[in-house]
């Protein structure tokens, strides 16, 4: 399988070279300046379009989907803008925090767009195989540097262009957990957690692959990444999409529903005992990291908090760079997006996004029914909302992009046409 046209071309040999991107510390800047490139690229074939007689079926198409999100994104940078300027924090940080914008709620916008393109499912699903093929072949590597507990390698001097320097900084693969003596791989991602995230994505797009060999390589490389990763979500999260997902395409099934009826007449007789189990599998589940789930319940509360009563409609504009003491110095509106948004971009930037996702899951749920593609995209969809409780899904977007073109490409997928029973 080669690529046939310019973005094909862009796309498949950054996602080959995404180790070489790592090892320079230019992820962060490589993606968006992809996602522009895309992006012109469309808007030039859409004005060439215009100036021949293409049929209406051949020309490229941007779906209410496409503009959904685009209006969401847009909306944060109004709110990031109004946040700013109620805390006088000077024009100088709106521009770079409008730079941070665009590598991160932008491109959440711009690479669905780029799936309007003429591009192949399939070369994505390829490519991503080959990179979970390469992950693999570093795990050795990898869980021998987390043994050897070596440090990071360097912070790249792109730094000077903008971004927190955990986005620049070119991590040894793997690191050991002081707390619980475990070691924990982040490969080509800034954290462990990041890596457990792109795992399930990767699962989802690989699963997809039409070659038995390439896709079988492609969900065990993503399954290690998930393991690797050691986050409790990530490992969770996969086995909930999957089942979601098949319970979207056939729950109309009678036989799935008799099945679903019955579960759900026993599991209401043992109803107290169901509860019960369920509260000892989480506080097993927190118990597993309590560290970790004590600085995750105290920036979540005092996200909310301040939200609440400095800035419910617009937000803080940034997230806080440096929590207190007793969240680890965390900054504050991080580790969760939805109480991230309310902290940086108020109740109006969280509607929007709240909006979008949710938009988004009633489209793909439909598209789902007779296409592959929306099938994917359904679930990186369940997964980045799976991912909202515990991680600020924006700021990994320039590592999950190659997904957000499949969603794109699932936007503009025909829904499904149901057949007129006669009567």
């Amino acid at each position: 399988m080669k690529p046939e046209n310019l973005p094909e071309k862009l796309i498949w040999y950054y996602i080959l070279s995404t180790y070489l991107i790592f090892l320079c510390g230019a992820q962060y800047l490589t993606a968006s300046a992809l996602a522009i490139v895309l992006f012109v690229y469309l808007i030039q074939q859409c004005r060439n379009e215009q100036k021949t007689e293409l049929p209406s079926q051949k020309r490229l198409k941007i779906s209410l989907s496409h503009w959904i999100w685009l209006i969401a994104v847009l909306v944060i940078e109004f709110s990031l803008i109004m946040g700013h300027l109620d805390y006088d924090l000077g024009m100088t940080k709106i521009i770079k925090s409008t730079l941070n914008w665009q590598r991160t709620w932008g491109i959440m916008a711009l690479f669905p767009l780029a799936g309007c393109l003429k591009i192949r499912p399939q070369i994505i699903y390829r490519a991503i195989c080959i990179l979970c093929l390469q992950s693999l072949l570093l795990l050795p590597v990898a869980y021998l540097i987390g043994i050897l507990n070596l440090p990071d390698l360097y912070v790249s001097p792109l730094k000077v262009l903008g971004g927190g320097d955990i986005y620049y900084t070119v991590n040894s693969l793997a690191a050991l957990e002081e707390a619980t003596g475990q070691i924990r791989l982040s490969l080509f991602t800034p954290w462990a957690p990041a890596l457990g995230v792109i795992g399930n994505i990767y699962f989802l797009l690989a699963q997809q692959e039409r070659e038995r060999k390439w896709r079988y390589i492609g969900m065990i490389g993503s399954v290690a990444m998930i393991i690797s990763s050691v986050s409790r979500l990530a490992i969770l999260c996969l086995p909930f999409v999957l089942i979601v997902v098949w319970l979207t395409r056939n729950i109309l099934k009678p036989w799935v529903q008799f099945t679903a009826s019955g579960i759900c007449f026993v599991l209401g007789i043992f109803s107290s005992q169901v509860i019960e189990f369920l509260q000892d599998v989480k506080q097993t589940i927190e118990q597993a990291r309590a560290d970790s789930t004590r600085v995750r319940s105290a920036l979540q509360r005092m996200a909310i908090y301040r939200w609440s009563t400095e800035a419910p409609l617009w937000g803080h504009g940034i997230i806080e760079p440096k929590g207190p003491r007793v969240v680890a110095f965390m900054p504050i509106g991080s580790h969760h997006t939805w109480f991230g948004l309310l902290y940086t971009h108020g109740i109006v930037g969280c509607a929007a996004i709240a909006v979008a996702l949710s938009w988004s899951v009633i489209v793909l749920v439909s598209k789902a029914q007779n296409s592959a593609v929306g099938q994917a995209a359904l679930g990186v969809m369940l997964v980045l909302l799976v991912f909202t409780l515990g991680e600020n899904i924006n700021s990994l977007a320039y590592l999950y992009w190659p997904a957000l073109i499949i969603v794109g490409i699932a936007f503009n997928q025909p829904q499904p046409v149901r057949a007129k029973v006669e009567s």
